[in-house]
């Protein structure tokens, strides 16, 4: 089996190495604000694009589609080609697919656009850990990685906010198209500064499973996008066929991972516990928050009649409570280690449940401190989690890893919005009632976050844990 290690950094000036976090999470934030602010475009570009609900779903659909399909190759490429080309390479992709986004003239021409840019973000984000565990001295990366977990979990919430001022502005007449607009400069930014990271030499012996990467990139598109398309389609023959031939499809890519001579996925990266523990930790966490904040700006302005601005700002305690909570975690996860990860998750499992009959209302005024105290405590949790989970992980899995935590927070993203949906969806006396509903799976996704974490905990402490 071809255990070839991965590209060594080259050292940094002191300059460039102050750019290092700069560049990557800029790149990181815009990244993942793509996947929210579209959603609240999408009734604008309904109308300005006379698109049909399908193609509306396609839109938001094909750029997680793309996304989460190619994590896992892109972090063997990063391996293989160094993983600042690879970033450079990806980051030009999304930008150029961001203008071509803002500026398409039609909806198959928009769709086809944020697939192309999904697929930019999907070669971009294994590389950003891959540079924070080579390039960051060993004192400063629990302090990068809870710099780096508090950008994705900012950068989901401050979309729908985002958003809506975008669109209130209106700027220049552009209307819906500044939503993508907004991304090229940024962008454009961190492609610039591509130049001031670490180079990494290539290692031209690595050699890149090209059936594993088809197998891989099917498998996940035929469990994502029916996951997408299904449950407003009314769960059509072909999504279950999917469905099916997904698990077979994945089952064979696994398969081919144990017996292939150079898999993309090193063994060593799911032979530790910890390992393991932390990549299904990540998944299910995720199977929660973003359906939570999904449905929230749904109940919210279907149920409860209030505009999408006044929706992301009756929002806004939550994502300014991360803002907060992220900043506390770095010193908080030195002093209880994963305990912070319980406890973060048990107390969104009860704020949760506490939401339910203050948010079934009209009324939603009163929710703003347990919004707060929720907001604060995944700030918290999305701080610490890739640093508590990576602290152990040696040189060799470093990319692996990197493409399989990605991997798992986008898959337990879409599977969560698809479940959280249809408990929302389920039969109820009135509008409080599903919200209700939504908000029991939420609690008891949080609680299985808490149980997780606690196993994590003992086998992080444990000598024969990896």
């Amino acid at each position: 089996m071809n255990a070839a290690r991965p590209p060594a950094p080259r050292a940094a000036g002191s300059a460039e190495s102050k750019l290092v976090l700069p560049v990557v999470l800029g790149a990181t934030f815009v990244q993942l604000l793509s996947v929210t602010i579209a959603q609240v475009a999408a009734p604008a570009i309904q109308r300005g694009l006379d698109a049909g609900p399908g193609e509306v779903q396609l839109l938001l659909a094909g750029y997680t589609l793309t996304y989460a399909c190619l994590l896992i190759t892109a972090a063997r490429l990063g391996d293989r080609y160094g993983y600042r080309r690879l970033f450079a390479v990806g980051t030009a992709v999304f930008a150029l697919a961001s203008a071509a986004c803002a500026f398409a003239p039609t909806a198959a021409a928009l769709i086809a656009a944020r697939l192309v840019q999904g697929a930019g973000s999907g070669l971009v984000a294994p590389q950003v850990l891959s540079i924070i565990q080579t390039a960051v001295p060993t004192g400063r990366r629990a302090h990068a990685l809870g710099l780096y977990g508090a950008t994705m979990g900012v950068a989901s919430l401050a979309g729908p906010l985002l958003g809506g001022l975008l669109l209130g502005a209106d700027l220049l007449g552009l209307g819906w198209r500044t939503v993508f607009l907004a991304n090229v400069p940024v962008a454009l930014a961190a492609l610039a500064g591509a130049r001031a990271l670490p180079r990494s030499r290539p290692a031209p012996g690595l050699r890149i499973d090209a059936v594993g990467a088809i197998l891989a990139t099917a498998g996940f598109g035929m469990l994502i996008l029916p996951l997408a398309l299904g449950p407003n389609a009314g769960w059509p023959p072909w999504t279950l066929v999917s469905l099916g031939g997904s698990a077979l499809v994945l089952a064979c890519f696994a398969a081919s991972q144990r017996r292939g001579a150079a898999p993309l996925i090193h063994p060593a990266a799911l032979r530790a516990r910890t390992a393991r523990s932390g990549i299904l930790l990540v998944f299910v966490f995720n199977a929660g928050v973003p359906s939570f904040t999904f449905l929230l700006l749904l109940h919210l302005q279907q149920a409860a009649g209030y505009s999408a601005l006044a929706a992301a700002a009756l929002s806004t305690p939550f994502a300014a409570a991360a803002v907060v909570g992220s900043r506390c975690a770095p010193v908080l996860a030195r002093r209880h280690g994963s305990r912070l990860l319980t406890a973060s998750a048990l107390v969104l499992a009860a704020v949760m449940a506490g939401l339910a009959p203050l948010l079934g209302t009209a009324s939603a005024l009163g929710a703003a401190p347990l919004l707060a105290a929720g907001g604060a405590a995944f700030g918290v949790f999305t701080a610490s989690v890739f640093s508590l989970v990576l602290a152990r992980t040696s040189a060799e899995t470093t990319g692996s890893l990197s493409g399989l935590l990605p991997t798992a927070q986008q898959l337990g993203g879409s599977i969560g919005i698809t479940l959280a949906s249809l408990a929302y969806l389920a039969p109820a006396a009135d509008s409080g009632g599903a919200f209700w509903h939504a908000m029991l799976y939420q609690t008891g996704v949080f609680t299985l976050t808490a149980v997780i974490s606690l196993r994590l905990g003992r086998e992080s402490s444990s000598p024969t844990g990896p």
